[in-house]
């Protein structure tokens, strides 16, 4: 449906001077005030961003719309679909699509609004809870990951969903730009991040560590961080962190073995850190490592897009959604995931088109928290 409703906006802000201003304030419990549920908590629903012609061509959109078509599949058994379709020609053609998938519809939604890009992950609402368990959006700058893409509709997509849901949105877009996929949490007050794509002169000039950490505190919860110094410039994300090391679980982190880490480009001493790291009360993770893809990876057209990461999965209500790239390890790397998720079904996600263009399943999903 189109969007109509005014955007119901409350002001946390006094001033875009509060990234400067917060600096002194120490990252403790009592400087909370919104916490961002980790992704394992319970689903009201996922929202994606469906690939289209109008940046990127025609070419761009048929080489994503079957992973688009899979996602959507797989999460209706789980929990509700929001789609974001550009326009409503694309919403009558992604209509047809799912149902020659033969897709059920009781559980999808559309929103209409035009969009960029499909990464929705870094672009769109971060949903929160206050200190009464009332759900809102925080709505965090996007700058098309340090100017580097376009970003003017993608930017626009959080006020719009509070919108249409009449939620309450805490605008940050002065206060930091920060992208899903470059912070983890662990659910149990710890955010790990890499500082290339966060303190980044592209991202947040002149933010100190010690001011991105108050930030974090009042607005996602967190009081322990586990930074790793990532590497700028690697990538259109200058490294996000969801790529090769995730939460599983508080006790849990997901990640590659050292050599898998080494073909990533993690520099040495980020793998050391990572290893030594422990939570809010000074205890040592677990580690679970699974391996890239025994073969590098080619597109459905033909490209070589090199060795490809598993870590980059996407926790639903029912089941995971796990990239694979018809390798020998997606079943490995399917059953280690498994493994970790019991009361869940992992489903496998042809990616290999996606991975082309930057990202996986992760990078394509948000989740929405009941």
């Amino acid at each position: 449906m189109e969007i109509t409703m005014l955007v119901l906006t409350v002001i946390f802000l006094s001033c875009s001077k509060e990234a400067e201003n917060i600096e002194s304030v120490p990252t403790t419990d009592s400087n909370i005030l919104y916490t961002m549920p980790e992704e394992s908590a319970l689903h009201e629903a996922t929202w994606l961003q469906w690939p289209h012609e109008y940046q990127y061509g025609k070419t761009y959109r048929n080489r994503l719309d079957e992973t688009w078509i899979a996602m959507t599949k797989a999460l209706v058994k789980s929990e509700k679909v929001h789609l974001i379709v550009y326009n409503e020609l694309e919403k009558a053609r992604v209509t047809q699509l799912l149902e020659n998938a033969q897709v059920a519809f009781d559980r999808i939604d559309f929103t209409i609004s035009p969009t960029d890009d499909v990464w929705v992950r870094d672009n769109g609402p971060i949903y929160v809870k206050d200190k009464n368990g009332q759900v809102l959006i925080e709505d965090w700058g996007f700058n098309g990951w340090g100017n580097k893409a376009g970003y003017d509709h993608c930017n626009q997509i959080p006020t719009k969903l509070a919108a249409k849901q009449s939620k309450q949105v805490v605008n940050l877009n002065k206060v930091m730009n920060n992208e899903g996929g470059s912070v983890e949490i662990d659910g149990n007050g710890t955010l790990m991040a890499c500082k290339s794509s966060i303190l980044n002169e592209n991202r947040n000039p002149g933010m100190t560590q010690q001011q991105a950490e108050a930030i974090f505190t009042k607005y996602l919860g967190v009081t322990k961080f586990i930074w790793l110094e990532g590497k700028a410039g690697l990538d259109i994300t200058d490294m996000h962190i969801d790529g090769f090391a995730r939460f599983a679980n508080p006790s849990t982190i997901v990640t590659m073995a050292e050599e898998d880490l080494e073909y990533w480009q993690v520099p040495t001493r980020d793998v050391a850190t990572l290893y030594k790291a422990a939570n809010k009360n000074g205890k040592g993770y677990n580690f679970v490592e699974i391996p890239l893809t025994k073969n590098d990876v080619f597109t459905t057209y033909g490209k070589n897009v090199g060795k490809a990461s598993y870590i980059n999965y996407y926790i639903a209500n029912n089941v995971v959604l796990v990239p694979n790239y018809n390798d020998p390890n997606d079943t490995v790397a399917n059953a280690i995931i498994q493994k970790l998720y019991p009361g869940r079904q992992v489903i496998g996600i042809d990616c290999r088109n996606l991975f082309a263009n930057g990202g996986m399943v992760h990078c394509v999903t948000q989740q929405q928290p009941k």
